[in-house]
């Protein structure tokens, strides 16, 4: 048993003596079909808080020979698995977690030697039949070893792309570069790995990574397969959660949910557990990161990169092409790179179309708020800034019925949602209402084009607090306010709201083309 090689299973005990833990030890069953296949080489990438490294602790208990987990896995879901007891405590296991070794380290450029002299270290007592020289590289120790006694080895890196985000010296990144070579390229090397399990925030990395860690098999956070559940809370579990602790789901749900991945809801567990530890819903997990993560990419400004921006701020979706990012930090060249690596930082959602198309939208209220703090900060942004601000008023002055303030504020969104080309289309016109009322995301769920009553109403704003009214909008173009408000009466729009009680307004725009100017009419509607 040592720090690096055969770990005890002290760190998975912490987190199973934790007052919430979530049960997600069927992971084992998955990683159990991966040994000595194929498959045996995994890349696990999600953002941070995501529950990486908790995952790579209850592996490492599972397998490290240097402790007996029987009975601390036997109240577990995987218990009941058929090869529970197949692999339990059979391997020997290296773990390191780069990210803490590299943040620990005096010297750093000598971060690789130093690691590979204390594993050295722990190889040479568990193995003392076999000459290991000081001389000896981490593979070459293994290789050795496995030639003398056929010893098997699992290996875990947890953060394994600390060195490619922190953006260290050329020689310290060369020389990681063959320290993964030499673990995980060789085929000499190849049978004395059982397993190679790999956690990040970014994927492979691809311009020079890739030719060394071609042979892993990926579970990101664009494409996460068969792990999907095990990385994150899925939506059935965190309602458990919350009737456990009587929180409210749907206001859990709006705050911390938005990840769609294989089927699944996927929700950030930092966030997760601590509302309800707090009995607070907040922005737990911008409180570990930092919205200066979004203000430098967007300051780079690629073409388009402001126009979707704003767009995603208001609450729609825009096109992403996330193949082309080569998931280091010094390779953005499109608007579509930078919002690829956005998404795998969390800071946007990535849903899959069809074959390589998808969109990305901002997934929640609490990631909203760190876009929220990076537009602040970011003068290139200082009119859309400007715009959020005045969306708490548009809003109040809305509940007023205060027609006159609500179109001035269109004039003066739909400039910055549109451009010349686009000025006159539908989509603009809805985007301009989106983005004038995105303070109204924090109390209302948006609908666009909802089917109510005998036809389809443009936007409709339910609110999931109290004392705020439902609103229905329909939109005109060259014609009036008031046509648009009969049109909401005719066709009974407010028939489709059947589990709403309460005030509703009726919202009638008219856009006209020719002064590019907005009239508004509202009325209140008892339901």
């Amino acid at each position: 048993m040592g720090i690096y090689l055969n770990p005890d299973n002290e760190n998975f005990k912490d987190i199973l003596r934790r007052e919430i833990y979530v049960d997600k030890t069927e992971m084992i069953s998955v990683i159990n079909h991966f040994i000595d296949t194929d498959n045996k080489y995994v890349c696990v990438s999600r953002p941070r808080r995501f529950g990486k490294t908790i995952a790579g602790n209850m592996l490492c208990a599972y397998y490290s020979k240097g402790c007996d987990s029987r009975e601390l896995f036997t109240p577990y879901k995987i218990a009941k698995s058929p090869d529970f007891e197949t692999k339990l405590n059979k391997y020997n296991v290296i773990k390191i977690d780069v990210n803490s070794e590299y943040q620990a380290a005096d010297n750093k450029e000598n971060l690789l030697s130093d690691i590979t002299k204390m594993v050295r270290s722990e190889l040479t007592a568990e193995f003392p039949s076999v000459e290991l020289e000081e001389t000896d590289t981490l593979p070459r120790c293994i290789l050795k070893i496995y030639a003398a006694t056929k010893a098997k080895f699992i290996i875990i890196l947890d953060e394994y792309d600390v060195l490619v985000r922190e953006q260290v010296s050329e020689k310290l990144f060369n020389e990681y570069l063959s320290f993964l070579n030499g673990l995980f390229k060789s085929d000499t090397l190849r049978p004395a790995i059982v397993l190679a399990y790999l956690t990040g925030i970014l994927p492979v990395v691809r311009d020079k990574i890739q030719s060394k860690l071609n042979n892993f098999r990926e579970y990101t956070i664009l494409n996460a397969n068969e792990l999907a559940e095990y990385i994150g809370f899925t939506s059935d579990e965190v309602k458990s959660l919350c009737e456990k602790y009587k929180i409210d789901f749907e206001e859990c749900k709006r705050w911390y949910d938005g990840y769609h991945q294989n089927g699944f809801e996927i929700y950030n567990p930092e966030s997760v557990i601590m509302s309800i530890q707090e009995k607070n819903f907040s922005s737990y997990w911008g409180k570990t990161s930092t919205y200066e993560a979004i203000a430098e990419r967007i300051r780079q400004n690629f073409a388009g990169t402001k126009e979707d921006v704003i767009k995603m701020l208001s609450g729609e979706s825009v096109d992403v092409n996330v193949t082309r990012y080569m998931n280091t930090m010094n390779s953005f060249t499109t608007r579509g790179d930078l919002f690829t690596y956005l998404i795998h930082l969390g800071y946007l959602a990535y849903d899959h179309v069809m074959y390589d198309e998808g969109t990305c939208r901002i997934p929640n209220k609490e990631v909203r708020g760190e876009w929220f703090n990076a537009i602040e900060a970011n003068n290139d942004y200082a009119v859309t800034n400007q715009i959020i601000q005045s969306s708490k008023e548009l809003l109040a002055q809305t509940i007023r019925r205060n027609s006159d303030a609500v179109a001035k504020a269109l004039d003066v969104s739909h400039i910055h949602v549109t451009s010349n080309r686009s000025y006159n289309n539908e989509d603009a016109l809805q985007s301009a209402i989106y983005l004038a009322f995105i303070y109204a995301l924090n109390r209302y769920t948006v609908i666009k084009e909802m089917t109510t009553g005998k036809g389809f109403a443009d936007v409709v704003f339910i609110p999931f607090v109290p004392n705020y009214p439902a609103m229905i909008i329909e939109l005109k173009r060259n014609g009036s306010a008031e046509t648009a408000l009969t049109q909401i009466r005719e066709k009974k729009y407010f028939d489709s709201l059947s589990n709403y009680s309460g005030n509703l307004l009726f919202v009638g725009i008219n856009y006209d083309e020719e002064s590019k100017t907005h009239d508004c009419k509202i009325e209140e509607f008892v339901k």
